[in-house]
């Protein structure tokens, strides 16, 4: 038996805890998904407001050198993010992580948002 053989992992293996045939149920799909995408937005906007020039305007950024390291910096973070609005979880587990991570983190990018707004 060599690593390329047709047989499958023995029972009770990490290759069947996380099989992808694992059903996921559509309420469980649709409410991590929404939770996900409402904190992914929440913090590109949290980014964008934070990455924006503090004592200018975006015309005079190149002024001051940080306010350009900044804006760059946010602007590919913000980039970056929006790319993972399109990366969902591939599982069941990973809709069940962003279920309870989203809230929890949610409540939290709120207050985050109005503090810096």
């Amino acid at each position: 038996m060599g690593p390329f053989s047709s047989r499958s992992a023995p029972a009770g293996t990490a290759a069947e805890a996380s099989s992808p045939t694992e059903r996921i149920s559509p309420t469980l799909r649709v409410a991590a998904t929404f939770l996900r995408v409402v904190f992914i937005c929440l913090v590109v906007l949290i980014t964008f407001i934070v990455s924006m020039p503090q004592n200018e305007t975006i015309w005079t950024v190149y002024d001051t050198p940080l306010d350009v390291v900044r804006l760059l910096l946010g602007l590919a973070v913000c980039i970056w993010l929006a790319v993972q609005l399109f990366k969902g979880p591939i599982d069941a587990h990973g809709y069940r992580t962003w279920l309870y991570l989203g809230l929890v983190a949610i409540p939290f990018a709120v207050i985050c948002l109005l503090a810096v707004w």
